[in-house]
């Protein structure tokens, strides 16, 4: 077959490298666009912040004057004098305090409650991690050198819960190839024994079975004589299998105990930690900063966007004057640094152009969030929540759907019931037998509520949510009802149970 040439016409959508870096930006949360701009700062000369170029010109001022002052002074009697005399000898400390803070701290005071009332820390990060807890507990221990060199890789070992996953073979196998240290199962587990009587208690365990029995033996130790302490051990030792899967009539019956005598023992594990690991692990959990802010005023919700930590970015006056004086020059070199300048000018002037287009996108898709569920906004009642997809959003700024999931991505909302991300506000719809469209959020939030309250003695299968649901209007099938109540991260009703 011969080779030939066709002209073809057909449409393409492209989209330009600044429509790219747009998409970007609007993808990121406020935290993370700090971090950009600072980024765009730091590599882009011709961009600076307001601060920056107030507080240099403030400097300027402040020079031009001392400067006028003393040509003004020149042919004073005193001049000679006054050159060798320092203002700052003529003030008292309260005013030396002052001139000193208005002539090397000219910036913008930050108002602190502005600062405290838009940033809702969920966590903060412990001091000491689990590691190095454990490490300082190993040194103090009386080991020769192959010991420690074995508990330091099996605290190395341990996950952040305080877990020991990994088998006793791989770990010889570990030792050998690593350390050339020939240790047997027999010689790991004495140290892991002496590891396992570290605090956290039940640190070094291999099952959540071992854990438990280690802070069960612990507490025996203060207080040998206490029979739900002494019976919890024998569940946890003997009938974990039964007693994980609720199996409370089996457990009265193969202990030849009573159903009191259980529910003793039963409290004395339910307050047992099954992550010993955890409250000391080094992991951050992030700081929620929120992108926007809803108060109501006079019963009506008002948005505006969190710019706390964005700074006003202007192009630099020095870079704009450059250009206008290199741009005169017929110099070779100074016409290729004209044009170097130019570019970061431009690049300057489109990031902050930018910046505002991503304001006004993200103001206009809340705004629409916010009428949609006003109700919510103004009550906080969850109940209130109206179906809402990302397509209604979408039609109602006249943007493509994957444009308002980028806004809707790690971003949050500061209201007067908390901080909500903006997912939480979009929901399916699901109808009553009324006709009604009522969000799935609201089927939920009373599944949420039925199991908070059932009896725990006899708690509420999936078919009895589903017959609740279904007498109070919704049309809903029982694995629907599955769906939901895993989604809200609640067990069958047989693990609900409780003595």
């Amino acid at each position: 077959m011969a080779l030939k040439q066709v002209q073809s016409i057909k449409q393409q959508i492209k989209l330009t490298p600044q429509q790219i870096q747009l998409l970007k930006l609007i993808q990121l949360p406020i935290t993370t666009l700090e971090q950009k701009i600072q980024e765009e700062l730091e590599i882009n000369p011709a961009l600076e912040t307001l601060d920056e170029t107030n507080t240099d010109n403030e400097e300027t001022e402040l020079n031009d004057l001392n400067q006028e002052e003393d040509e003004n002074n020149a042919d004073d009697e005193y001049a000679e004098a006054k050159e060798e005399i320092d203002i700052e000898d003529y003030m008292d400390d309260e005013e030396l305090d002052s001139y000193k803070y208005e002539a090397h701290n000219n910036v913008p005071e930050q108002k602190e409650s502005d600062f405290f009332s838009n940033n809702i820390s969920l966590s903060s990060e412990v001091e000491k991690n689990l590691s190095t807890a454990l490490m300082e507990q190993l040194e103090m221990q009386d080991l020769n050198d192959v010991q420690y060199q074995i508990g330091g890789h099996i605290i190395g070992c341990l996950d952040e819960d305080g877990y020991l996953r990994r088998d006793l073979q791989s770990i010889s196998n570990d030792l050998l190839f690593m350390y050339n240290i020939n240790a047997n199962i027999a010689e790991i587990s004495k140290v892991l024994k002496i590891i396992q009587s570290f605090d956290p208690t039940g640190v070094g365990a291999r099952n959540i079975q071992e854990c438990l029995g280690i802070q069960l033996n612990r507490k025996i130790m203060q207080n040998p004589k206490s029979p739900p302490l002494n019976l919890a051990k024998i569940v946890i030792e003997k009938q974990f299998e039964n007693y994980s899967k609720k199996h409370f009539d089996k457990l009265i019956h193969k202990l030849n105990i009573t159903e009191d005598e259980l529910k003793q023992a039963d409290e004395e594990i339910t307050h047992l930690n099954p992550r010993p690991g955890y409250l000391q692990s080094s992991q951050k959990v992030q700081t929620i900063v929120p992108d926007f802010i809803i108060q109501i005023n006079d019963g009506k919700p008002e948005l505006s966007i969190n710019n706390t930590l964005i700074p006003e970015l202007i192009i630099s006056k020095e870079y704009i004057n450059m250009l206008n004086e290199y741009s005169k020059q017929k110099n070779k070199e100074l016409k290729e640094a004209s044009k170097f300048i130019k570019s970061k000018i431009d690049e300057a002037k489109w990031f902050i152009d930018a910046l505002q287009q991503r304001e006004r996108i993200l103001l206009t898709a809340m705004y629409q969030i916010m009428e949609a569920q006003k109700e919510f906004f103004i009550t906080g009642d969850k109940s209130k929540l109206k179906p809402l997809l990302l397509k209604d959003i979408a039609e109602k700024i006249e943007a493509d759907i994957s444009t308002v999931s980028r806004i809707v991505n790690s971003k949050y909302v500061l209201t007067s019931y908390g901080a909500f991300a903006l997912k939480f506000f979009f929901s399916e719809s699901m109808q009553t037998e009324s006709g009604k469209e009522v969000s799935n959020k609201e089927i939920k939030h009373f599944i949420q509520e039925a199991i908070q309250y059932e009896n725990k003695k006899t708690p509420l299968t999936d078919d009895e949510l589903c017959e609740l649901l279904n007498q109070k209007g919704y049309n809903i099938a029982r694995r629907t009802v599955a769906k939901y109540r895993e989604q809200l991260g609640m067990p069958v009703a047989r693990l609900r149970r409780e003595i």
